[in-house]
């Protein structure tokens, strides 16, 4: 049987919190009542399905093993780094962006996503082992693993799904990879959650320095809300001569809505210096999510809803500002989903120097009104979005602005 989790507080939860703070939380809390995949998720569906997409996904993961049956992990710690090997099947009606959740378990191939297989893999070694294999079976310029690390408020599944959505939309060759740290997908779980991320710090580090000595020709990474927190961190943290091991297969760092502090993050940036491969930060100054965490963090400006993105492009950033894009959900805090479609063209824009911090020109200036053009004539892509690319020491803008 699949049990469905359903979230309901009373304002009394954060009595600290302003007026505005709790209203927030309120909003947010009415909208996570929703049916969450708390347990059971992953129950294996093997009917065929003309169209749809089977993805196979390695996750790595600081969380606790579960005795539920098709569960796998839930939001508790482990004391030791878990590995597991995960394949997930995408409708071939899917919606870009979009995760067509099953209605029950184990859901319609032709209309849901839907497990096709789970398995805990027992060793580093062995994870090692099929990383590389997975590798070796692409073309050498297909060589690429593309790591997702998730955010605040997440359940084992919601991580694996999203990640799913984003790999089936970006319709790339990467590996994919999963670092899923112990959120216990609670929104009143806040501090429980950032300290999880805290503990997490080595084994993401251990991660990346797996991916450095793998087969992979280059490494993406993709963080979302309070895993950019933890990513950061983890960079923090690292000795000189590993970030230069990270760094030399290092293709992109794409931080989506991130939750840090702005002072921590600008500090961290000065640490860092003007990066050759600038960060790619996904802001939307509408998120209701970091608004929440602004007010827990008093009132402290968070990274991914700030109010200055060309200060933020002016410390080495490429920011996307997807304020006046349209989201999938009530928070404001996933638009980035919408994106992963697009993901290649920015991508290639970024790593060719198109989107990064190369003029010599000393401020802003406007590119043009349409940035199909822009980037149409770096991927031969044509993209319409009501999106705002900010660099230093370019801008380009989209029709929307």
């Amino acid at each position: 049987m699949f049990y469905w989790h359903a979230q309901i507080a009373e304002a009394n939860l954060f009595p600290h919190l302003g007026r505005t703070a709790a209203i927030i939380l309120m909003c947010m809390l009415v909208a996570a009542c929703a049916s969450r995949p708390v347990s059971g998720a992953l129950e294996i569906n093997s009917t065929p399905a003309e169209g749809a997409k089977v993805h196979d996904i390695l996750v790595v993961t600081t969380r606790q093993r579960d005795a539920e049956p098709d569960t796998y992990f839930n939001g508790e710690r482990s004391e030791t780094v878990n590995f597991a090997d995960v394949s997930i099947s995408v409708p071939p009606a899917h919606k870009p962006g979009m995760i067509e959740w099953p209605r029950s378990l184990p859901g319609d191939p032709s209309k849901d996503f839907v497990a096709r297989s789970a398995a805990y893999i027992d060793t580093r070694q062995d994870f090692r082992a099929q990383l590389n294999k997975r590798l070796s079976e692409r073309p050498a310029s297909d060589r690429e693993a593309v790591l997702f690390i998730h955010g605040y408020n997440t359940l084992f599944a919601e991580g694996l799904y999203r990640f799913t959505q984003f790999v089936h939309d970006r319709d790339g060759q990467a590996v994919p990879v999963l670092f899923t740290w112990a959120s216990r997908g609670q929104v009143q779980d806040y501090l429980y959650d950032l300290n999880s991320a805290a503990i997490a710090r080595d084994a993401l580090e251990e991660t990346l320095l797996l991916l450095a000595d793998s087969n992979a020709r280059r490494i993406s990474i993709l963080a979302h809300s309070m895993g950019n927190w933890l990513l950061m961190e983890t960079i923090r943290q690292m000795s000189e001569s590993n970030r230069q091991k990270i760094g030399r297969k290092l293709e992109i760092a794409v931080l989506a809505a991130p939750d840090i502090d702005i002072d921590l993050f600008k500090s961290s940036l000065r640490k860092f210096g003007n990066p050759d491969k600038p960060f790619v930060i996904v802001i939307s100054k509408d998120d209701r999510a970091l608004r929440l965490s602004r007010a827990l963090a008093g009132g402290v400006e968070r990274v991914g809803a700030y109010s200055n993105d060309q200060e933020l492009a002016a410390l080495g950033a490429v920011v996307i500002d997807v304020t006046d894009l349209e989201s999938n959900d009530a928070a404001n805090h996933s638009k980035f989903a919408e994106l992963a479609e697009f993901g290649p063209e920015i991508q290639q824009a970024v790593v060719s120097g198109g989107l990064s911090n190369t003029s010599s020109v000393t401020g802003p200036t406007n590119l043009g009104d349409d940035l199909s053009t822009f980037v149409g004539a770096t991927a031969q892509t044509a993209v319409s979005l009501p999106i705002r690319i900010i660099t230093a020491p370019i801008t380009a803008v989209t029709g929307g602005y």
